[in-house]
C-alpha cells in the first residue's frame, strides 16, 4: 500500500458516502484532506473523523456549480493546507430512475451543473498550480450507468458519461505537465443516498441476480481504488476508467 504522506487532497462532495470514505481512506494513508461539501455540518463531521484518527483536514464549504463559491473556498483552503496535489471530483446528486419523458428541464440543468460543470470549475481552480509544479492527480467519479447498465435514468447516465469524456480529454491535454487524470465508475454502493434501497426486497433480489458478487460495495471499497489512483502505484496510468462494480459489467 503506497503512502500519500506529504500530499494535499481535495475531495468534493465529501460530507457523506463515497466522498467521505475517499477522505478518510486517503487521510489514513497520510494525505492532508480538504473536505468540500455544500453542507457545513456534514463537512465538519468528516473533518472530525479524520482528526480523531490523527489525520489533518479542513472543511471547505462551497457549491461546486458556482464559480465564485469554488474560487473563494478553494483558495482559502489551499492557504490553510497548501496547494492541491490530488483533486477528487466526486460531488454529485441522485438522479433516480425516471422515464425520460418525466424528466423536466430543471432536473436536467441541475444534474449537469453539479456533475459536469462542477468538475470543470473545480479543476479550473487547482490546475494552474499543478501545471506550475508539473505534477498532479485528478480523479473523477463516474458510474456504471454511463455504460448503459440501467434501463432508465438517462440524464444521470449522460452526465456520468460526460465525466468519462472529460477524463480522457483532460488526460491527453494535461499529460505534458505530468498531470494524470483517471476516473472511477462504481457500481451499486451502500451510501446514505441509497439507504432506502436497503429494505427493498425487489432491489435486493435484483442485486443478487445482476451482480455476481451478490452485494453492493462499501464506500471504503471504492475509496481504496481512488487512493490507488492517487498513489505512486498509478504513475503510468492516465485516461483510464476503473469500475469496481462486483462484476455487474465486465
Amino acid at each position: 500500500m503506497q503512502t500519500l504522506q506529504g500530499k494535499v487532497a481535495l475531495v468534493t462532495g465529501a460530507g457523506s458516502g463515497i466522498g467521505r470514505a475517499n477522505s478518510v481512506v486517503m487521510a489514513a494513508r497520510g494525505a492532508a484532506i480538504i473536505v468540500n461539501d455544500l453542507g457545513a455540518a456534514s463537512a465538519q463531521e468528516t473533518v472530525a473523523l479524520i482528526q480523531q484518527a490523527g489525520g489533518t483536514a479542513v472543511a471547505c464549504i462551497a457549491d461546486v456549480s458556482d464559480a465564485a463559491s469554488v474560487e473563494r473556498a478553494f483558495t482559502a483552503a489551499q492557504q490553510a493546507l497548501g496547494p492541491v496535489d490530488v483533486l477528487v471530483n466526486n460531488a454529485g446528486i441522485p438522479g433516480g430512475m425516471p422515464a425520460f419523458e418525466d424528466i423536466d428541464e430543471a432536473a436536467i440543468d441541475r444534474m449537469f451543473n453539479v456533475t459536469v460543470k462542477g468538475a470543470m470549475l473545480c479543476t479550473r481552480v487547482v490546475l494552474p498550480g499543478m501545471k506550475q509544479r508539473r505534477s498532479g492527480r485528478i480523479i473523477n467519479t463516474s458510474s456504471i450507468t454511463a455504460f448503459g447498465s440501467h434501463r432508465r435514468g438517462s440524464v444521470y447516465a449522460a452526465a456520468k458519461g460526460a465525466i468519462i469524456s472529460l477524463t480522457r480529454a483532460w488526460a491527453r491535454e494535461f499529460a505534458e505537465w505530468n498531470i494524470l487524470v483517471n476516473a472511477v465508475a462504481p457500481g451499486r454502493v451502500q451510501t446514505p443516498m441509497s439507504a432506502a434501497l436497503s429494505t427493498d426486497a425487489a432491489y435486493a433480489e435484483e442485486v443478487r441476480r445482476r451482480v455476481p458478487l451478490g452485494r453492493r460495495a462499501l464506500p471504503e471499497e471504492i475509496a481504496a481504488v481512488v487512493a490507488f489512483l492517487a498513489s505512486s502505484d498509478a504513475d503510468y496510468m492516465t485516461g483510464q476508467v476503473l469500475s469496481p462494480n462486483g462484476g455487474e459489467i465486465m
